[in-house]
């Protein structure tokens, strides 16, 4: 459901949310995520152009939420590297409220639901409920798309 830019993106803004104030650079991220440092320092330069980060330079710098962890909901990470919706929508041009179609007005439901809890959920929220003794974040891919992709090379 979600691309390796979002899973990365998650847990990097999941690292900055437990060390507070403190600015880790791209490496320190790279390696305790288990991410790729060219693309964790694309995936950074978005979240910095969307405002959720800040950079900072010099020794000692690397980047920091820009604003509290509880104003910064899971949707707003999710929205900067892929915003959450169908392609078959747009593709058909026809709102999917009016479609004729029972599986395109269920698949918008479930979108829509998706997005609400998103919403709801800030990095804060996620650090209290892990109240120290839950990892935030597993150190592995969440999601193998490789797998996926291995297997429709192998059906063709």
């Amino acid at each position: 459901m979600f691309s390796r830019a979002v899973e990365y993106s998650l847990r990097a803004m999941v690292m900055l949310t437990e060390v507070k104030d403190q600015p880790l650079t791209v490496q320190v991220m790279a390696e305790r995520g288990q991410i790729p440092a060219p693309y964790l320092s694309k995936l950074l330069q978005g979240l910095a152009r969307a405002g959720l980060i800040t950079s900072q330079r010099g020794t000692g710098g690397g980047y920091v939420l820009a604003r509290s962890s509880a104003e910064i909901s899971l949707a707003d990470i999710v929205k900067v590297m892929e915003p959450l919706q169908r392609l078959s929508k747009q593709q058909s041009g026809t709102p999917a409220d009016k479609s004729p179609f029972l599986i395109e007005k269920k698949l918008d439901q479930a979108l829509s639901q998706v997005k609400m809890v998103f919403e709801k959920i800030s990095l804060e929220d996620l650090h209290k409920e892990s109240n120290g003794g839950i990892p935030l974040c597993h150190p592995e891919p969440l999601v193998n798309l490789r797998f996926s992709d291995d297997k429709r090379r192998q059906s063709s």
